[in-house]
């Protein structure tokens, strides 16, 4: 069996990537099953890069494969911001809230049909002897202007899905993880890993 590590200390987040991967031959590992406490290093300007640079940091000082993830919201008449920077929109030490009213006010003067955006995930795991997986999800939605639901986290108030008629904050737990973009992104992991195991790799 394959022992996989992910990069987070999140344990809700364990817990998805434990139940998108469970038809197969893998252990999924926590940071903190590991006793690893560190930060790893997010400084490039890629969804891409930064999964395979935090893959590559915990792969390195847990000595086990590990999957990493980065993730953001991409507004198109902000030409993609906040893109990598969407945790820290407001400032390195922003909260969610402090997120959302920046969000808001870039987007005061931009009517509804205009205000299309998404939010992505790019994925990358990393074996001991180099191999490298990588996938991608994306999810398409609108910024609505003021926030809607309790539920979820980040900018998941504003981010309407049309096709549901809800934000994500309005989703439960289940129906976020079955249409998110980590949710796609991991479910094209899954085939590819199923497909590589059969091939040999665990």
């Amino acid at each position: 069996m394959m022992e996989l590590v992910v990069a987070t200390r999140n344990p809700g987040k364990v817990k998805e990537i434990e139940h998108k991967l469970a038809a197969l031959p893998v252990r999924v590992l926590s940071l903190a099953d590991c006793g690893h406490s560190g930060e790893a290093p997010e400084t490039e300007t890629t969804f891409a890069a930064n999964a395979e640079q935090k893959a590559r940091y915990y792969l390195a000082v847990t000595g086990r494969a590990c999957l990493a993830d980065d993730s953001g919201l991409e507004v198109d008449a902000l030409r993609g911001a906040p893109g990598v920077y969407s945790a820290r929109y407001a400032g390195e030490n922003a909260s969610d809230a402090d997120n959302n009213r920046k969000l808001l006010a870039a987007l005061a003067d931009v009517p509804a049909a205009k205000r299309t955006a998404r939010f992505r995930c790019s994925l990358a795991l990393i074996t001991p002897d180099g191999k490298t997986f990588r996938a991608d999800g994306a999810v398409e939605g609108l910024i609505l202007d003021k926030t809607r639901g309790t539920g979820g986290f980040g900018y998941d108030p504003l981010f309407f899905l049309p096709e549901l008629d809800k934000t994500m904050a309005e989703l439960s737990a289940d129906e976020k993880n079955r249409i998110s973009h980590r949710g796609r992104a991991l479910d094209e992991l899954a085939t590819v890993l199923a497909g590589e195991m059969r091939c040999g790799l665990a």
